[in-house]
């Protein structure tokens, strides 16, 4: 039997992974391991500062005149979205919904959640509204449900079970919350966005081998996208249903790690980024059925420095919209639609926690395009806060969101200096 190149390409990652994992647990001078580019570096700890009160001022390429107003005391923010009162629902990673009303921060989370594994990268996820909230209320989460005990250690190993869930929203709580669907056992973030179908596509991420195989297996959900009802239930015209061997949630496969989703308002398909190991982050604009190559095919070199791959892009694998090398650790994407900042006007907003594995590094990018997307100009900002960025929205007053992803977590208001 032929054995197919995808193969091939897992067998080598795995190997060259498995060799430098055999030489990091080797007693080394670590000198002499740098030197023969073996051994995962060690982690460079220089924590983000305390943000200043605000406002705070900001000019950038081609908006200028703008400021920033800072609200304080969230926890790991992850994700928001916005009440049709104007209020800003919040989730924090450790497994609390905040509420933001009028720029403060109420006191006490938001009743109504299910018990959540927090640990690592795991916890609280992303959050949408249903398109028809203000007929049904209905809000939908992602989040690590802790995992049934294990016979032999009495407790569930490993992460939590990626599950989408939703719930109504009542004015001050959520009631009636019910999981819609569980995907796989994970430390693995998850995204959700509504598209203009109303369907709802969900993020599954995976890692670096020997698991990253997962993620060009169509029988397993790790390292997908998927497309859902807003039940739960899998759509008749997915483009795997009724295919033997595959999946029927899946809507496209070969991701790593995605950490943002967003609809483009033009052409209504699903954006995606993802993290890459050192190097090799990717916009996708994502397409039914299409493979989008981890890790066959990268931009990336793995933490230890060797290359995931040779090839950036073969037949058969979509590349990337765009790609950072080094890595920025991209997290949050948002199509910029509205008036208030006119030069910005169908950009796109990436929030980035890191640049090339160095701490103190977050910020945002922004990026514009021409008619066909394809990319134009790449701009960096508030990379002088030094504040890793998670989420990024546009508010239905106009104005841009962010939220930091620290400890002392922060929601970012991003105003004209002068306001109408």
């Amino acid at each position: 039997m032929k054995t197919r190149p995808w193969v091939v390409s897992l067998l080598i990652s795995a190997a060259v992974t498995a060799g430098i994992a055999m030489h990091a647990q080797q007693p080394a001078d670590a000198t002499k391991a740098k030197a023969k580019g073996g051994g995962t570096p060690k982690a460079i700890a220089w924590p983000s500062p305390p943000l200043p009160d605000g406002p705070i001022p900001l000019s950038t390429g081609i908006e200028r005149d703008l400021r920033i107003i800072v609200t304080k005391g969230l926890v790991q923010p992850w994700s928001m979205a916005f009440l049709p009162d104007g209020a800003i629902l919040i989730t924090e990673r450790p497994g609390r919904l905040r509420i933001v009303r009028n720029g403060v921060l109420q006191p006490e989370p938001i009743a109504g959640l299910p018990p959540i594994q927090a640990q690592s990268l795991a916890g609280l996820m992303d959050l949408a509204l249903h398109p028809q909230f203000a007929q049904n209320g209905l809000i939908y989460f992602t989040y690590h449900k802790p995992p049934p005990p294990s016979p032999d250690k009495g407790k569930g190993a490993g992460g939590g079970i990626i599950t989408l869930a939703r719930g109504r929203w009542d004015g001050t709580s959520l009631i009636n919350v019910q999981d819609i669907f569980t995907a796989i056992q994970s430390g693995n973030a998850s995204r959700i966005a509504f598209a203009k179908d109303g369907m709802i596509h969900m993020t599954v991420g995976t890692g670096d081998p020997p698991g990253a195989a997962r993620a060009q297996d169509p029988n397993d959900l790790a390292g997908k996208t998927l497309r859902l009802r807003d039940d739960g239930t899998v759509p008749p015209d997915n483009p795997f249903v009724g295919r033997a061997g595959y999946r029927p949630e899946i809507y496209t496969l070969g991701h790593r790690n995605p950490l943002g989703l967003a609809v483009n308002p033009d052409t209504g398909a699903i954006w995606e980024s993802e993290n890459g190991p050192n190097g090799g982050d990717e916009i996708n604009a994502l397409l039914p059925g299409k493979n989008y190559g981890w890790p066959v095919v990268s931009f990336g070199r793995f933490y230890p420095g060797p290359r995931v791959t040779d090839k950036p892009w073969q037949e058969g694998m979509e590349p990337p919209v765009v790609f950072w090398v080094p890595s920025i650790a991209t997290s949050g994407l948002t199509f910029y639609t509205g008036d208030r900042y006119p030069a910005w006007k169908n950009n796109v907003f990436a929030g980035g926690m890191r640049q090339g594995e160095v701490p103190r590094s977050g910020h945002l990018d922004r990026i514009d395009f021409n008619d066909q997307w394809e990319e134009l100009h790449r701009e960096s900002m508030l990379g002088d806060l030094h504040n890793r960025i998670r989420d990024i929205r546009q508010g239905p007053d106009g104005l841009l969101y962010l939220l930091t992803a620290e400890d002392a977590g922060a929601l970012l208001r991003i105003e004209p200096a002068a306001r109408p």
